[in-house]
């Protein structure tokens, strides 16, 4: 359930409120005993004021620091996911810019869309391959296609991009522990799966692993378990393995997207409703019974609002992850969002959980 309007109103004012006393006392503290660090002269409260927003400002307004950029001649990328949505975008750009690309298509061998589109391009650099990730075999041999097709072989691969998912919705005790398994082993066991068959020709060209997780791997939400449990594993494996490839100067990038349903198609008004009338009809009379159908109904419209409220341009998601198969210094993680799902993964992820509950269940 959603926080009454006047906890919100209350809460926010609370917030500005400290913020203000923050900037007018305690920073200007602060950044004194830097300056005397520094050797630098005392500044009045107005002073102190005025650089920090001079800052924000600034960082707001300016470009990103240039942090250089691969050429992408010789170098081949491994996408999954790439029948529709953010994989089969992000094929065509990086194929534009340079990049030999190969595209794993769950659907090539049934004649998908999405596959046979890319195959039309007829490009020596664009190579379609059949994908399931949730196959040891297809992976495998997948991988075998990708060592035999490089054109510097003794370079690598540059980049994999894990972008293969799927989504779905449902209340704890409406989900079934199929649903969970099914869910994590294309998000999660998916990622690993193709990450572990294609991560020794990374290491050799020194290139980077990039995965697409969510905002939800940063963050729980209502209805959201089952997706949320296989993101936040993405995250914690991501973060592993960055670890573990520092010493192979592999960079290993996270990519967390906001709200980008209506750009992708993941989920739509028509698959929720198919989605919700499968959750109740299988859920247990007590069940039922306890959550009844008017509660029941009312929590899927949220959902079905969620599937036309995003961004249709999915442009931002496509502009990170190509920043992190180019950039020189790409970030650790990047967060394609609209601001205000920024705002709430940082207050869910900073703040105390009795604050982030209160503000937004």
């Amino acid at each position: 359930m959603s926080a009454p309007p006047l906890r919100r109103v209350a809460l926010f004012i609370l917030f500005s409120l400290c913020l203000t006393l923050t900037l007018g006392f305690g920073l200007p503290v602060l950044l004194n005993y830097f300056a005397m660090l520094c050797g630098l002269p005392e500044a009045s409260v107005a002073e102190c004021i005025v650089g920090v927003y001079l800052f924000f400002v600034v960082y707001i307004a300016m470009p990103p620091i240039p942090r250089g950029s691969v050429k992408p001649e010789g170098k081949a990328v491994f996408i999954s996911g790439c029948d529709t949505g953010f994989g089969f975008a992000l094929a065509k750009y990086l194929h534009k810019l340079g990049f030999t690309v190969f595209a794993g298509c769950f659907l090539k061998e049934k004649g998908g869309d999405g596959a046979k589109e890319l195959e039309e391009l007829h490009s020596d650099r664009m190579k379609v391959v059949q994908l399931d990730v949730c196959s040891d075999d297809q992976v495998a041999q997948a991988a075998e296609f990708v060592r035999s097709n490089l054109e510097y072989p003794e370079r690598g691969l540059w980049a994999v991009v894990n972008n293969a998912g799927v989504s779905t919705f449902g209340d704890v005790e409406f989900t079934s522990m199929e649903t969970y398994k099914q869910v994590s082993e294309v998000n999660l066991w998916g990622t690993i799966r193709v990450t572990k068959a294609l991560l020794p020709l990374v290491r050799k060209a020194k290139g980077r692993v990039v995965n697409v997780a969510s905002m939800y791997g940063r963050m729980g939400n209502a209805m959201r378990s089952s997706y949320c449990v296989s993101k936040y594993g993405v995250e914690a494996f991501s973060d592993c393995l960055r670890y573990e490839m520092k010493p192979w100067e592999v960079k290993v990038i996270l990519i967390e997207p906001g709200n980008f349903v209506s750009a992708t198609g993941i989920m739509n008004r028509d698959s929720v409703a198919a989605t919700a009338d499968k959750l109740w009809s299988e859920a247990t009379p007590g069940v039922q019974e306890d959550y009844g159908k008017v509660n029941f109904e009312q929590r899927v419209a949220v959902l079905r609002s969620y599937c036309t409220c995003g961004p249709k341009d999915m442009s931002p998601v496509i502009n990170d992850i190509a920043d992190a198969v180019q950039s020189r210094r790409p970030f650790a993680r990047y967060n394609p969002a609209d601001m205000h799902w920024w705002i709430r993964v940082q207050v869910m992820t900073h703040l105390p959980a009795a604050i982030s509950d209160w503000l937004y269940f």
